[in-house]
This record gives structure tokens, C-alpha cells and sequence, in this order.
């Protein structure tokens, strides 16, 4: 059982900025898969928002039209839990008007927390960015990169890091999604 209070808890999923392969600054395309995925860990966490961050005014309309089959369409009727999970999404513009939004919404401060699958000092445990979700009344917004990880200029405006993901190997390249679920159930099992 979770007892990480998730009420003050929000992630995103950066399509831009973020790297690619070279190390250009780039925006990639959200996938279906990655929607649908994520927002059903996210629900299943508590996760009170999950936002899709795309400047690309098509990859907007491609979520909001699975989202409206899902919420609105035949797939309400096929599989009603699935408009649970994206109940909760929303497709913004950018990180700041995410953070601005999330902020007059709930009036609170945001603390905006990276991810990463290299090491950082001053990274945060799963453990410790629980314990400060938990014991604190701000919002917090954890926030997922696509591509070759998020754009330096990002991570250092972010008021924390978690730690990367690692398994028992030297292997370090799970899908965003995995990582996505993986941190979840990691914040909330060490509360």
C-alpha cells in the first residue's frame, strides 16, 4: 500500500526542449503508446496532473484526438477505465506556461523536479524527494524527457533531481514510460 500523500504531486512529459542522438536541441513526436501508459501508472499513483508538453500544434491535435475517443468517443464504452487514466491529462504549449498554470491553479509554489538517466551530484533518492513531496504543502511537478534526455538549460533551473533508474546491470535505457511507472512506485514504496 502507498502512503506517500500524492495530492500535491504532478508530472509532465517534455517533448521540448530535449536532445537527440547528436546532441542537438530538438522536439520529438509524442507517441500513443507513451500517452496511453503513462497516464495509467499516473492514475494509478494518485497522480493528480499529467501534462504533454509540445509547441507542434499537430502533435497537440494527434493527443487531443486520442484523448476525445477515449473520453468521448467509441472507447468510453469499450474500456471505461481507461477515460479514468486520461481524465487527468492535459496537452500544453511549454514547461514555463506549464508551471505558470499549475501555479495559478492550485496557488501554490511548484517545485519542478527533473529526471535523468545519468548521474548529477546533488541528485535526490526516491526515498527523499518522497519524503519532501510528502511533508510539504507546495506542488510538485516531476518532469519526464523524451528523446536523449532533457535540455541542459532546463535542469538547471529545476529545483531538484531524482536519481536515475538503475538496475543490476550496466544497462541504462529503459523506455520514458518505464521510467515513468518505475519512479512512481519507487516514490511511493520507500513512504
Amino acid at each position: 500500500m502507498c502512503v506517500m500523500r500524492a495530492e500535491n504531486l504532478y508530472i509532465a512529459l517534455l517533448h521540448y526542449p530535449v536532445y537527440n542522438k547528436k546532441g542537438d536541441i530538438v522536439t520529438t513526436a509524442v507517441t500513443n503508446m507513451d500517452i496511453h501508459d503513462i497516464s495509467r501508472a499516473a492514475r494509478t499513483y494518485g497522480v493528480k496532473r499529467f501534462y504533454i508538453i509540445t509547441p507542434i500544434e499537430q502533435q497537440k491535435k494527434f493527443v487531443e484526438r486520442i484523448l476525445h475517443h477515449w473520453q468521448k468517443g467509441y472507447g468510453i464504452t469499450y474500456n471505461p477505465s481507461r477515460k479514468k487514466a486520461f481524465d487527468i491529462v492535459r496537452v500544453t504549449d511549454t514547461l514555463e506556461g506549464t508551471i505558470a498554470a499549475l501555479s495559478q491553479k492550485t496557488g501554490k509554489r511548484v517545485n519542478v523536479v527533473v529526471t535523468s538517466a545519468s548521474p548529477r551530484e546533488s541528485s535526490l533518492t526516491c526515498e527523499e524527494l518522497g519524503e519532501k513531496i510528502s511533508q510539504s504543502r507546495e506542488a510538485f511537478l516531476i518532469v519526464f524527457g523524451t528523446g536523449w534526455g532533457i535540455a541542459e538549460e532546463v535542469i538547471e533551473r529545476a529545483d531538484f533531481t531524482v536519481e536515475p533508474i538503475q538496475g543490476n546491470s550496466d544497462y541504462n535505457h529503459l523506455s520514458v514510460r518505464s521510467a515513468a511507472a518505475v519512479t512512481l512506485d519507487r516514490l511511493c514504496r520507500h513512504n
